[in-house]
């Protein structure tokens, strides 16, 4: 038996859970099905304080409460359960998100109700994204079959960008969520359960997204983005995140959906991406300009742009910014000051990190029968 693996007896009749691997065995004249298989983990990495920035300030913008990010992360945790995932590890948090999940799993497992064992990793808290960075690789290094994510785009980012080949299943409760679909957590749980256990096959459940990646100086500064880089003439990073357009110089998206809230926005009201489409997208933008589009940067935030033009951005192919002196926004957030003597490029990259399609495990479970109960 390989290292991590335990084994289990079925008697009779009993089914051991999908995925396990199963041989017969007599044991005192008895007939078992014996289930070897290796413990099966998902993680949970939910960001208490996402959709807190100054956007929720100076729009009518709403903000999920600690208790309803509770209430996303168990109903996910019930479907995970449901579908015979027993073990699940998460980021701790002193903004109440794991107070409250023991209270109410608590009430859950007295009530006969099943749900995983829910182990918090050991860790330090420092409520910064560096807790989200250190989860998401202690989490890979457990080898952990999927991490689902609360958050926006700049939380899964920063999962993304440690989680190495460690599948994602995004949740989106931030203030930009171009990254995250909107969709119900009970139906991610179920999804990332169904590959979790080996039930749904890789080549249905698993699939690999596009990222940017940033690089100034031939390297001595790099980062990436999932959804979007925006250069900007703000000198100094400040608050973080961007709503002033007319600081804004150029766009750079991996995808461009019309239906989504950010700086993505602008790209996807002009030419639209898909996920899955092998080509990103460059904006020039020039304020002032009498071509404008409207786009929905933020929430409840629609603004006239000026465009200089568009064209695709190419895989493998580095675009310089054009911007001299000024910051480097990822995904919504300024993260990199540019001096006027330093020069910064952007590439789009394949296979940038993998995720869970959702929508197709439930699809084909659906078409394979493998939801019906026996």
């Amino acid at each position: 038996m390989a290292t991590g693996e335990r084994t289990r007896l079925f008697p009779g009749p009993v089914r051991p859970r999908p995925g396990a691997r199963t041989a017969l065995a007599t044991l005192r004249g008895r007939d078992y099905v014996v289930a070897i298989a290796c413990e099966v983990s998902v993680g949970l990495i939910a960001n208490p304080v996402s959709a807190r920035d100054i956007r929720r300030v100076i729009t009518n913008a709403s903000s999920l409460q600690v208790s309803d990010r509770t209430a996303i992360v168990m109903r996910a945790l019930a479907a995970l359960g449901a579908v015979g995932i027993e073990h699940v590890v998460a980021m701790p948090d002193k903004k109440g998100i794991t107070a409250l999940l023991d209270r109410a799993l608590g009430r859950e497992q007295a009530m006969g109700h099943r749900f995983p064992e829910v182990e918090l990793l050991d860790m330090g808290v420092t409520s910064t994204v560096a807790d989200t960075h250190t989860a998401a690789r202690m989490m890979a290094d457990r080898g952990v079959a999927a991490i689902i994510v609360l958050g926006g785009d700049g939380t899964h980012r920063a999962v993304a960008s440690c989680c190495g080949d460690v599948p994602i299943a995004g949740l989106s409760t931030g203030t930009n969520n171009a990254y995250p679909e909107l969709r119900e957590s009970t139906i991610t749980g179920l999804a990332v359960g169904l590959h979790a256990t080996g039930a749904a096959p890789p080549s249905v459940a698993v699939v690999d997204n596009k990222l940017l990646e940033v690089s100034i100086n031939d390297g001595e500064t790099t980062d990436v983005a999932l959804v979007d880089v925006v250069a900007s003439t703000d000198r100094f990073i400040g608050a973080r995140a961007l709503w002033r357009t007319e600081t804004l110089v150029e766009v750079f998206v991996t995808f461009a959906d019309p239906e989504a809230i950010g700086m993505s926005a602008i790209a996807g009201a002009l030419q639209p991406v898909g996920r899955t489409d092998p080509h990103g997208l460059h904006v020039e933008l020039r304020p002032g300009s009498e071509r404008r589009v409207l786009a929905a940067i933020g929430p409840g935030m629609v603004e006239p742009i000026g465009i200089d033009g568009w064209r695709d951005l190419e895989p493998g192919v580095a675009r310089p910014v054009s911007a001299r002196a000024g910051t480097l926004a990822l995904d919504g957030e300024r993260e990199l000051e540019l001096g006027v003597d330093d020069r910064a490029e952007v590439v789009l990259r394949s296979g940038g990190f993998r995720s869970i399609d959702v929508g197709g495990v439930m699809r084909w479970a659906a078409a394979s029968g493998h939801l019906l109960t026996r």
